[in-house]
């Protein structure tokens, strides 16, 4: 599909990825409307886009919330065409640490954030998607999910965070496979060390040493490498139903 003149719905869209994003999109001509918990970052985001964005503060693991960003995008762009998840959370805690078994309560949250999150997202914004005019080879609009290599290869500590990015690996292909005959295509993309807020905050020596466990390039992923394989999913009609590692070939140890 085109992107420009389009409108692109994206969780998580105020900061690390979900921002990268929003910024490539809107520069590439599309609508872009923010859904994220931060109403200090995505109001200044939205400000400084201007009048093709929108920021709308939600929990995506909140069934209302969610849709109502559905209906105000539709209300402020009369459609949406793409949604791209990109909210999550990912501390780490072992099953068994030294205060004990891992609570309930946080298994519960990562779950609930990361893979009920997006699909809630993905519902809702389906139902919307799903009533555009067809186009090109009857393509209605595309959905993009994020989990994470960790689904492949979690490390000691990830036991929740993998559990969730693995469900989303999981749910693509029968997602995609019932979206076929609506024209919506459904894809995931499973990044690797990216250079997000989280990654920040680690000291240089920390963040360089990660980036040095990639074997090329040898470095943290930049967050504008994650959005441009977004849009060149969006750009081509024979992706559908898979899940792209982006990774630079690192394949995570157990620690």
């Amino acid at each position: 599909m085109q992107i420009n003149e389009r409108t692109a719905f994206v969780t998580g869209g105020a900061s690390g990825l979900g921002e990268a994003v929003v910024r490539h999109l809107h520069q590439l001509g599309a609508n872009v409307v923010l859904v994220d918990l931060s109403a200090k970052r995505g109001t200044a985001l939205q400000e400084e886009l201007g009048e093709r964005a929108l920021f709308v503060p939600a929990d995506v693991s909140e069934e209302e919330g969610v849709a109502k960003a559905v209906r105000m995008a539709v209300e402020r762009f009369r459609a949406i065409h793409f949604a791209v998840c990109c909210a999550g959370v990912g501390p780490p805690k072992r099953v068994l640490g030294k205060e004990g078994p891992m609570p309930l309560d946080f298994y519960a949250h990562t779950i609930q954030v990361n893979l009920i999150g997006t699909f809630n997202t993905v519902r809702l914004a389906a139902e919307a998607i799903a009533t555009n005019p067809t186009e090109g080879d009857g393509e209605r609009g595309v959905i993009l999910m994020t989990s994470s290599v960790a689904a492949y290869e979690g490390q000691v500590g990830q036991a929740a965070y993998a559990a969730s990015k693995g469900g989303i690996v999981a749910m693509t292909l029968p997602i995609a496979r019932e979206f076929a005959s609506l024209g919506i295509r459904v894809m995931t993309v499973a990044p690797g060390l990216f250079d997000t807020p989280l990654m920040a905050g680690l000291p240089e020596e920390a963040r360089a040493s990660l980036g040095k466990q990639v074997p090329f390039p040898s470095r943290l992923g930049r967050p504008r490498e994650f959005a441009q394989l977004v849009g060149d999913i969006i750009g081509n009609p024979m992706l559908n139903g898979e899940v792209i590692r982006l990774d630079g070939a690192i394949r995570m140890a157990p620690r």
